[in-house]
């Protein structure tokens, strides 16, 4: 099976591009943005040496499948899906912040609040909550986005007083994080599962609010099994989640944490097999929909760039 696991486009009015961990992004002329998900898999905040068949796919048909979902709630970026594993959207201005939606307190959340934390982000939580447990309604915990080093929590007032995002556009925001959240959640329980917590991306169009990037993936969002939540939650034990834990848990296992002087253990064609069937599945429990795999009888790069030179050319 092919892996496509890095990019080095040339398209047609191309301005720059940004290789992240997972996606490549390319600028054209200012007006288009082209993200191709590759089949490159992080964790621990290293890219691991292999690929995984069909990744890509997984995440860019998951995140078209939940922007065509709640497009109805807020505008956002994506204009068309040339190839499985790209699209192509609007060009827009990002705000400074991401929108983080928990409706159940679970990672760093559960942790701070088992430190002794009661706000989080200027939200006051209530005693006697247990691990993983639904919260009273669904709280925003923003974070500023970071240019360099890590993102911070901080405070809507925060954001407000500091300009980082003007009060009327922010408060426009907080409703459309919280009405995709409530969306998600609802798609989430048709198939059996619990949208936890996850992340949402804003920018500006022409002074219009635009909802950007990825939503509802399992490398943005948290989701548990809704069937046994409870009985595990009553007796502390951990929750089935349906996301890349169980990647970084083969890697901990293996003695791999993202430390210095620690080694990636061998992913083996076999290993890399396993964990491509995982994502597979990831996207059918997430989607309700059967994953059909699309091969390429070429290289996938040049199926990729054929696919979205075209579909840029009709756009001109």
């Amino acid at each position: 099976m092919q892996v496509l696991k890095e990019t080095d486009f040339e398209f047609k009015g191309q301005k720059s591009v940004y290789h992240g961990k997972v996606r490549d992004v390319y600028n054209i002329e200012d007006k288009y943005m082209v993200m191709v998900a590759t089949d490159r898999i992080s964790a621990f905040d290293v890219v691991l040496p292999e690929g995984i068949p069909y990744k890509g796919q997984v995440l860019n048909q998951i995140a078209e499948f939940f922007l065509d979902s709640t497009k109805d709630i807020v505008p956002n970026w994506k204009l068309a899906c040339p190839d499985p594993m790209v699209t192509v959207g609007l060009c827009c201005e990002p705000l400074k912040i991401e929108m983080i939606v928990r409706g159940y307190i679970a990672g760093s959340a559960w942790r701070d609040y088992k430190d002794g934390a009661r706000e989080i982000c200027g939200v006051r939580l209530p005693d006697g909550l247990k691990e993983n447990q639904k919260l009273p309604e669904p709280i925003l915990t923003p974070t500023t986005k970071a240019d360099a080093g890590h993102d911070e929590n901080i405070s809507r007032e925060e954001i407000i007083a500091r300009g980082i995002v003007p009060a009327e556009i922010y408060e426009q925001v907080e409703k459309y994080a919280l009405a995709l959240f409530r969306r998600g959640t609802e798609i989430a329980a048709r198939h059996g599962l619990i949208l936890v917590d996850t992340k949402y991306e804003f920018g500006l169009k022409d002074g219009k609010v635009i909802l950007i990037d990825e939503i509802h993936t399992p490398d943005s969002s948290r989701y548990f099994y809704a069937e046994g939540y409870e009985e595990r939650l009553e007796k502390g034990e951990e929750q089935r989640q349906l996301s890349k834990e169980f990647v970084r848990q083969w890697l901990i296992s293996n003695g791999f944490m993202g430390k210095a002087g620690q080694r990636v253990p061998e992913m083996t064609p076999e290993y890399c097999e396993e964990v491509s069937k995982r994502y597979i599945e990831l996207y059918e429990h997430i989607t309700g929909k059967k994953f059909e795999p699309v091969t390429s009888g070429g290289s996938l790069s040049d199926r990729i760039y054929n696919n979205v030179s075209d579909s840029l050319s009709h756009m001109a």
